[in-house]
């Protein structure tokens, strides 16, 4: 046997199916055994590979042992003279194998080899190549310095900035993703620390390659796609936290006692400047735009008023006018937002109706105030157009621009390509129609046939992006080879910010993604969604209503509930927006769902028959056909259960 392939999984399925499709064109004509060590996951990952894929070695856990003991679990059985580690978000190329084996066959002296590896996108991940994260590497990756000096020796060591990236070298760390080895090093250096739970075991492995005495290479002969990419996951407080802490491991194992030291104080500095960027970042992502709007009502109020003042010979108390006014700016930017002023793609339209609903909520308020405090109805109502104005503005100077999301006229719809041969390109665009808004779409035939049924051939695919600005690329794996897929990725350069989806043979799912907390785009028959934005603003006014609603009768539901501790708890997590009342019955299960807080109760509630089939289904129809009737119906029909 020449390769072990390992790949360990957890409720990516149709990733797991994209890798191993690809996996199966790259083992032709080669001895290939490949194990798929399943981490107890809750969706169809085990089904799926026994069905589709009855050559391949299943070992299926019973719990999530972790990346390191699922890895070893079949390294120890692996027969091959290389073993490959392989992450199942990954896609290789049909001579990937081959070439690599090809390298470790001419340098007895490798130990490990990793490859160039790309983002969704066909972006270039740094990771590919990485070096010892020493306490001065980690100095300068904490503090931003080796960003700033990417091809510096000495700055950008962590992600070895310097070395070529289109040039085979010498390196020191692997990548986890793809992680191919010499089983005979394996045998004399051990394998995987189990120690390590998730994140730094790749670190430590490379590390001892090169203590054992041996080299790992940078391949960059051979590309792979690599959807999780080290980049995405830099706002997850949760992964700073993972990974930081598993450098505590790897430098208290591999470094003397006073350079861990030094490497913990830098990782604990780390922690907190990370987690704060990660927290901050996020808040500024969802606030800067509100918050904007509000400085230019504000002002626009500001300005208003004291016009008003100049013309009418009125004077209006300072003290008044400095409550006032900010309570009004803030009372429209809360109506803009509701009425899904902030909703993407932006409609101005949203932006006039939350200007003339928070003029409303204001002169409703205004009726009930002292006649000592109140204000003045014509600035009010003059508010309206310099609300409007305002908010008007701030669109306008987002489209000119050129941010995506904030175009004014945006309707949603997606302009499409396909690449593929006539009937796997015409199933696809079948699937494109009834699960997403289509404005234009093209078919590229890979064959170069420029036949009437066509629109071009893929040697046009930049120009068709150009010309018709595509939003998304869609490639049929049935037609185009993995080679072809990454090539044209890698590749093809664009002022646009181009999507790219891969369409597996006889499957309903287009998958393709960047981003660490989602399974993939996959493309469903889309009803209602729950992810909608309007669907998420209403669940979540519910929620913060009902909360409240809960919390002033709790003194009589607490002898009703079944916990009344984790009842309040429940209420207090809900009304913060860390919680939901209603969610899936089972959170894990939801990689291929729109992301939604967990909940305390769910559908599966309602009924007395549970099944694991029974369940995904309910959890499929509360995501795709969402009503705020089925949360408020459910929430009355299970008070006991909101203590659990």
């Amino acid at each position: 046997m020449k390769l072990s392939v390992i790949i360990v999984n957890y409720n990516v399925e149709y990733f797991l199916e994209q890798c191993l499709n690809s996996v199966r064109a790259a083992s032709q004509n080669l001895r290939i055994e490949t194990f798929v060590v399943d981490n107890n996951s809750i969706d169809d990952s085990v089904a799926m590979v026994q069905e589709k894929f009855p050559e391949i070695q299943l070992i299926a856990n019973k719990e999530n042992t972790g990346f390191s003991k699922a890895n070893n679990q079949a390294m120890r059985i692996a027969k091959g003279e290389y073993v490959l580690l392989l992450n199942p978000d990954t896609v290789v190329e049909e001579d990937t194998f081959s070439k690599c084996i090809e390298f470790m066959d001419a340098h007895p002296d490798a130990g490990g080899l990793g490859v160039e590896m790309l983002d969704g996108k066909g972006k270039f991940l740094p990771e590919s190549k990485r070096g010892l994260p020493t306490p001065s590497v980690a100095f300068y990756k904490i503090f931003g310095l080796s960003s700033l000096f990417p091809r510096s020796k000495k700055i950008g060591k962590y992600h070895l900035g310097y070395l070529p990236q289109n040039e085979t070298n010498e390196i020191e760390i692997l990548s986890g993703a793809y992680m191919l080895m010499r089983k005979t090093v394996l045998d004399k250096i051990g394998l995987l620390d189990e120690d390590f739970f998730m994140y730094g075991e790749d670190i430590d492995l490379s590390y001892r390659i090169i203590l054992g005495g041996y080299k790992n290479y940078y391949f960059p002969k051979t590309r792979i796609i690599h959807y999780k990419g080290e980049s995405t996951k830099k706002s997850s407080v949760n992964y700073v936290f993972v990974f930081y802490n598993a450098m505590v491991i790897f430098a208290k194992k591999h470094f003397s006692e006073k350079n861990a030291k030094t490497f913990s104080l830098l990782i604990n500095l780390a922690i907190y400047l990370r987690a704060s960027m990660a927290i901050t970042s996020r808040f500024l992502k969802k606030l800067a735009f509100p918050l904007f709007d509000f400085c230019l009502v504000l002002a626009s109020m500001f300005g208003i008023t004291i016009a008003y003042q100049l013309f009418s010979d009125k004077e209006f108390p300072l003290e008044i006018i400095a409550w006032a006014l900010p309570i009004y700016s803030f009372v429209w930017i809360l109506a803009a937002f509701f009425s899904g002023a902030y909703d993407k793609p932006i409609k101005p339209v949203k932006a006039i109706i939350g200007a003339i609903a928070g003029t409303a909520l204001i002169l409703i308020i205004y009726g009930l105030l002292p006649k000592s405090v109140q204000f003045s109805r014509i600035v009010i109502l003059l508010g309206i157009m310099g609300t409007t104005l305002s908010l008007l503005f701030s669109r306008f100077i987002l489209h000119l621009i050129g941010i995506k999301g904030f175009e004014i006229g945006n309707t949603g719809k997606k302009r499409f390509v396909i690449i593929g041969e006539k009937v796997e390109a015409d199933r696809v665009h079948t699937l494109l129609k009834q699960t997403t808004k289509v404005s234009y779409k093209a078919i590229l035939s890979v064959h170069n046939n420029n036949s009437d049924q066509y629109d071009g051939t893929l040697n046009q695919l930049a120009d068709f992006i150009h010309i018709n600005k595509i939003d998304e690329v869609i490639f049929c794996a049935k037609d185009i080879s993995a080679q072809q897929i990454i090539e044209q990725m890698a590749t093809i350069k664009s002022n646009r910010e181009v999507d790219y989806k891969i369409a597996q043979p006889d499957s309903l799912f287009l998958i393709g993604s960047n981003s660490i907390d989602a399974a993939g785009d996959l493309y469903l028959l889309d009803l209602n969604s729950i992810d909608k934005p309007n669907n998420k603003r209403k669940k979540r006014i519910l929620d913060f209503c009902s909360s409240l609603i809960l919390l002033s009768i709790s003194p009589f539901l607490i002898f009703i509930v079944n916990s009344p501790i984790k009842f309040l708890k429940n209420i207090f997590s809900t009304l913060f927006g860390e919680k939901t009342w209603v969610g899936y019955s089972n959170h894990s299960i939801n990689q291929q769902l729109p992301l939604i807080k967990n909940g305390i109760i769910s559908l599966l509630d309602n009924i007395k028959i549970h099944s694991p089939e029974i369940e995904k289904k309910l959890n499929l129809i509360y995501a795709k056909d969402y009503t705020l009737l089925t949360d408020f119906k459910t929430i009355c029909r299970n008070i006991k259960k909101l203590g659990n």
